[in-house]
């Protein structure tokens, strides 16, 4: 995040995104405020994608789909709680989002104040990578929960595995954007370092298998 970023006006508390109306959210999302903002966005793509495999699940039951019983009762317990996490996350955006606002608000009158002002600043920003790198591995979860249910889900519903792979698709590309604007204004190269080894490749792996499952849905309906 830079600094012109943090000074756009402060968000008014709004509590927990799952508990409000979309409606509600969207005119948040498209307001001249801070928060939410891709970081939310990214998580509630998350969110649905989980949900959509949940859905699927739900509808794969029955004597038909017996055999698989163990499977889907699996992949529907996970998925579920896939779904409430990444709500978790899309809170937690705006909570360390508004905490690095903080930061770079606080008092910079003498070198201390700068200097207490600037190390607020740069542990505000590491916290704020975390909450999109614990994201993509959310979303690399949910891909890989559709791409195992695939093969054995009900045909009528089939679409919906490639729309949650695409959403999760989504939220992985869109976390990793926010963790390159948080990173690029990070100094300490050892925590530089760090989210770099937590995340790199993982944005790439999700990308190329939810690619690959839509690819797969679409040759079976197509066929």
């Amino acid at each position: 995040m830079t600094e012109q970023q943090a000074n756009r006006v402060a968000p008014s508390g709004a509590g927990s995104i799952g508990s409000e109306t979309i409606g509600s959210y969207l005119a948040r999302l498209a307001s001249r405020q801070p928060t939410p903002g891709g970081g939310a966005a990214a998580a509630l793509h998350a969110a649905q994608g989980a949900a959509l495999v949940a859905m699927v699940a739900r509808y794969t039951t029955g004597p038909k789909y017996g055999e698989h019983a163990p499977l889907v009762e699996r992949t529907t317990k996970v998925a579920d709680e896939l779904a409430s996490e990444a709500l978790r996350l899309a809170d937690s955006d705006e909570q360390v989002f508004q905490a690095v606002i903080d930061a770079y608000r606080l008092p910079a009158d003498t070198e201390e104040l700068k200097a207490a002002r600037t190390s607020a600043i740069q542990a505000a920003l590491v916290q704020a990578a975390q909450t999109p790198a614990q994201l993509i591995k959310l979303a690399g979860a949910v891909v890989d929960l559709a791409t195992g249910l695939a093969d054995v889900a009900n045909p009528n519903v089939i679409s919906d595995v490639a729309a949650a792979a695409d959403a999760a698709r989504a939220a992985a590309t869109t976390a990793r954007v926010n963790i390159d604007i948080n990173v690029v204004a990070i100094k300490d190269q050892s925590a530089r370092s760090l989210l770099k080894e937590q995340t790199d490749g993982i944005e790439e792996k999700v990308v190329t298998a939810a690619d690959a499952l839509v690819a797969r849905v679409r040759e079976r309906i197509l066929q």
